[in-house]
């Protein structure tokens, strides 16, 4: 979906975020369809070290997933009903392409730690996933501080504006997501401590 949102931005069609179909009650169901595997795999055999370690991880990162859903899929819906040709378009896609292209490949990045075991290269996508948060953050705050200047520009616009900078505040979050998913994925390989973020 996130792929869906970037070509539409790239390819200035921005009507065509309206393809992005993300069913939040399918990805809660299958969330919680891995959950009650999980629980039940917990009552019956009761692992011990690594694979106590994957499953508790695993439990939370569906629920990383579900929200990352939930953020994917309010982003392409504000945004489409924000941006209008009335506002700095140039300026937004400036912006708002490379944070959406950050947020999508630190998420690439942590999901792909799951097919890792070894703990160098699991190490080396964390680090990768938290640089490119980093940049989201970074994009954001450029973003915010220049749409808050044309705000006191054009303040009959400044609604829009804010609903724009509230969608791209979901891109953000998608890249905070995705930390804790690596997070949670490098616990489960190699152990150690999960670090809150």
């Amino acid at each position: 979906s996130l792929e869906i949102c970037q070509q539409a931005l790239v390819e200035k069609k921005i009507e065509n975020l309206k393809d992005v179909e993300i069913t939040e009650k399918k990805l809660l169901l299958k969330s919680n369809e891995i959950d009650n595997i999980i629980v039940t795999t917990l009552a019956l055999y009761s692992p011990e070290a690594k694979d106590l370690r994957q499953l508790v991880s695993f439990l939370k990162i569906t629920n990383e997933l579900v929200r990352t859903g939930s953020n994917t899929k309010d982003f392409a819906k504000m945004f489409k009903k924000s941006y209008s040709d009335d506002l700095n378009t140039s300026m937004i896609l400036e912006y708002t392409i490379p944070l959406l292209k950050s947020a999508l490949l630190s998420l690439q990045t942590a999901t792909s730690i799951i097919d890792e075991i070894d703990p160098k290269h699991i190490e080396e996508k964390y680090h990768r996933v938290i640089v490119e948060e980093s940049k989201t953050d970074d994009l954001y705050l450029m973003i915010e501080k220049n749409i808050l200047k044309l705000i006191t520009k054009n303040l009959d616009l400044s609604k829009e504006y804010f609903d724009l900078l509230s969608s791209l505040r979901r891109l953000e979050k998608i890249a905070d997501r995705a930390v804790s998913i690596a997070n949670l994925l490098q616990f489960a390989q190699v152990g150690g401590d999960i670090v809150q973020s």
